[in-house]
């Protein structure tokens, strides 16, 4: 038994048992966002089970019922997204109890999950890519030349980084005399998404312009040291200079980037590592990248 189930068995109610669990999630490094969206998850459980119920006599039935109370019966809204974020909730809480000795059978388990699958993303053609990146490299000729429109977004289409990646990379995260050519070395502070981190390469033409930066700026920490809305509005900027009738984002930068690696035919498993995701969430997006290569 783990220490933050020690106190716990299977007489014990729901209540003291979610206090646990919120201390368990914070020390496997989860964010507060997901934290915050599991332990929401559960109390539900907990105000629709009779208040006497104890962790030990909760069934798979039980589950199922407040499943279907919350589709049908709760009078609340809930998409099939947060339906199956709610029960991905559920049953990490009850694994966590099983796995912890807390209770012998674990309810959750047999409970189907439901997946979800979002529309297809939006990209870039290989024209609009090509006039997004001119019009980024303008701003490097103008009379007072400015080279970060063009390093971001040069920098996001060739490496496929996702927004919170961008802007966690530090200067010593860039290494331009790397053995085998410049690399950027993708870190995260949280031990629980260490599985992400990742060395990407970084195409010989960017170093100019990352140069050429660095002059103009002269950041002394993090590489683009600006808020997430300030880039945004840089990206907005471009693709508005470029004449697109899309809204130029990270989001779609990033999947421009996997789609240009999948029609190249590079390995799916070097793209999956590329973008530093599960092999359960390249299952979706392999997916996708099928369906916007037209196949």
């Amino acid at each position: 038994m783990s220490g933050t189930t020690a106190h716990l068995t299977p007489q014990t109610g729901l209540a003291p048992a979610l206090n646990a669990w919120e201390i368990f999630l914070y020390d496997q490094g989860r964010s507060p966002h997901t934290v915050k969206a599991f332990l929401s998850d559960v109390r539900l459980l907990s105000e629709y089970l009779p208040p006497d119920r104890t962790l030990g006599a909760i069934t798979t039935a039980d589950l199922n019922h407040f499943l279907e109370w919350m589709q049908s019966e709760r009078g609340v809204p809930c998409s099939p997204k947060t339906l199956a974020r709610r029960i991905t909730s559920l049953k990490s809480f009850f694994r966590w109890l099983h796995k912890g000795g807390v209770i012998l059978v674990d309810p959750a388990e047999k409970v189907v999950q439901r997946s979800v699958v979002s529309p297809l993303p939006e990209v870039l053609t290989e024209a609009e890519m090509e006039a997004a990146l001119l019009a980024a490299d303008r701003y490097r000729r103008k009379a007072k030349p400015d080279a970060r429109p063009y390093t971001l977004l040069a920098l996001l289409l060739s490496t496929g980084i996702k927004k919170s990646e961008c802007l966690g990379i530090h200067l010593n995260h860039i290494d331009l005399e790397a053995e085998g050519g410049p690399i950027v070395f993708i870190r995260y502070a949280s031990p629980a998404n260490r599985y992400k981190e990742r060395k990407l390469p970084l195409p010989d033409d960017w170093i100019p312009a990352y140069e050429e930066y660095l002059e103009q700026y002269k950041p002394v920490d993090r590489l683009f040291p600006w808020s997430p809305r300030r880039l945004e509005y840089l990206l907005e900027d471009i693709g508005r200079d470029a004449g697109l009738r899309k809204h130029l984002s990270f989001d779609m930068c990033r999947w421009t980037s996997a789609l240009i690696d999948y029609l190249n035919n590079v390995e799916p498993e070097k793209i999956r590592q590329k973008l530093g995701v599960s092999k359960i969430q390249w299952r979706e997006i392999q997916t996708k990248l099928r369906q916007l290569a037209g196949q």
